[in-house]
């Protein structure tokens, strides 16, 4: 089975709902999510102890399951912001 890998940011986005968002993206049957750590060597009170979330999920994920990945992703970033997203 064929996967695909994403990193997921959304700048400024607190360490908790960094946690909520993998812990909702993992409810989605196939979908693995993990957490990156911050790598700035600058400290910035504002900045998340965490730099991303890395997920994986098979490449024939299917078309409701993608639906519901998507949701997730734009309800944060109603609430937080956009999210920048790129292939791993």
């Amino acid at each position: 089975m064929t996967t695909q890998a994403e990193i997921i940011r959304y700048p400024q986005l607190p360490l908790a709902i960094y946690r909520e968002v993998a812990a909702h993206l993992q409810q989605i049957q196939g979908v693995k999510a993990e957490l990156t750590p911050q790598t700035s060597k600058q400290f910035d009170y504002f900045q998340s102890q965490i730099e991303s979330v890395r997920i994986e999920y098979p490449a024939e994920l299917p078309h409701q399951d993608k639906q519901y990945l998507e949701s997730i992703l734009n309800h944060y970033a109603q609430k937080y912001g956009n999210y920048q997203r790129k292939l791993a």
